[in-house]
């Protein structure tokens, strides 16, 4: 028998991350020692007071389904958290737990978007919110974060790609993959858009407690007429390092929860309970193990933004946010999937292809420093002299 997939399986392509992850895993499966810059996955282990809470958990017999909504008491600890940290007044009903932020994207727009819609994106960013609203029959439509703009918004680009078909549009801040972290003034000044076009802003801000250099973390949120058009996203894998545990949420006005928890209900049902309990700890009591977390990230990020910039040929801003620097390679003349894949061959460095995040990403690369300070040492002197040959 012939297997005909769905038409919309043609604009749902496997992620060029993973495939990046894939080949570099079998290498290292081989023998070989490969350096992981590819995958925005903290190499901290979860805190034990996390591991604890979801053990004792699972001992008091916590393995039931929960409200769709998920448990009275995490809802309330997110509501609170939210309120203190971003300054937006959230209260529990306002509050839908979900698995991982991926499943939260789903919803938001599933929810919300109909064939023939229209939703600014972000280029480069990842993936998943060009791709999930093309796979529901919506227009992603993208705009551009370019490095000489300190990856802020072009608000003349923007507005020009505004149509009446517009409904949505989407911020990742901190930005997955150029670490770029959105000013005030470019908050206020999409805000004024978004009330003036009434638009639903989506706004992912998992790495929202991962800044730096002083930099202050603003929720678009909390600016005046905002909150009862924004879903908020945010989540535990990255602060928390818990990427496997897949524990996710979104903030919005109580009718925007209504709507998603129909498409939750009827795809995951809800996230899993003992994972819930160890979420409400994670809130509560681990504050400065993120902190601990944070200031080594920051630490490896001064390192690598001043070692990258001394190989000549390559070069990188100074992002301020989540774990990522966006590495230009522009002057190598080489696309940058051909670039990932001859370190990857020669220098056995995995690091992701800027294209595999729009054509914005073109010529440049993604690297991760969510791995060892040693690691990120010996990647910088294999990269240093992978490129040196290929400049010859």
């Amino acid at each position: 028998m012939e297997y005909k997939t769905a038409k919309r399986m043609e604009s749902l392509p496997f992620s060029e991350i993973r495939a990046v992850m894939e080949k570099a895993t079998k290498m290292q499966q081989a023998g070989e020692k490969v350096i992981h810059l590819e995958i925005g996955r903290p190499d901290f282990d979860t805190p034990e007071k996390i591991k604890e809470a979801a053990y004792e958990s699972l001992k008091a017999g916590h393995v039931f389904y929960t409200s769709n909504y998920g448990v009275p008491a995490l809802r309330k600890e997110i509501a609170e958290w939210e309120t203190k940290n971003h300054g937006v007044v959230c209260e529990a009903e306002e509050v839908l737990v979900t698995v991982g932020v991926g499943e939260a994207t789903y919803a938001s727009m599933a929810a919300f978007l109909q064939e023939g819609d229209e939703v600014l994106v972000p280029n480069p960013v990842w993936l998943n919110y060009i791709h999930v609203p093309g796979s529901l029959g919506a227009k992603p439509v993208t705009y551009s974060l370019r490095e000489e703009n300190d990856y802020q918004i072009d608000f003349a680009e923007l507005e020009e790609k505004l149509t009446d078909k517009t409904k949505m549009i989407v911020i990742v801040n901190p930005s997955n993959p150029t670490g770029g972290v959105f000013s005030r003034d470019t908050l206020e000044k999409l805000s004024k858009i978004a009330v003036k076009y009434d638009l639903l802003v989506v706004a992912d801000e998992i790495y929202s407690q991962l800044v730096y250099d002083g930099v202050n973390h603003t929720s678009i949120a909390s600016l005046p007429g905002m909150k009862e058009r924004t879903i908020t996203l945010g989540g535990f894998s990255k602060a928390y390092s818990m990427t496997g545990w897949r524990l996710g949420y979104m903030c919005a006005p109580k009718k925007v929860i209504q709507a998603c928890v129909r498409v939750h209900q009827y795809t995951v049902t809800c996230a899993p309970s003992f994972v819930q309990e160890a979420g409400i700890t994670a809130l509560r009591d681990c504050a400065e193990d993120v902190e601990i977390m944070r200031k080594e990230y920051q630490r490896r990020k001064d390192y690598m933004v001043k070692a990258l910039n001394e190989i000549e040929g390559i070069s990188c801003n100074n992002p301020q946010g989540a774990f990522y620097i966006f590495v230009n390679i522009k002057s190598l003349g080489m696309p940058s999937m051909e670039v990932a894949e001859y370190l990857l061959d020669s220098a056995k460095i995995a690091l992701v292809p800027g294209a595999a995040f729009g054509s914005e990403g073109e010529g440049y690369l993604r690297v991760s420093y969510a791995c060892s300070y040693e690691d990120l040492q010996e990647a910088c002197v294999r990269i240093k002299k992978a490129v040196a040959e290929l400049r010859k």
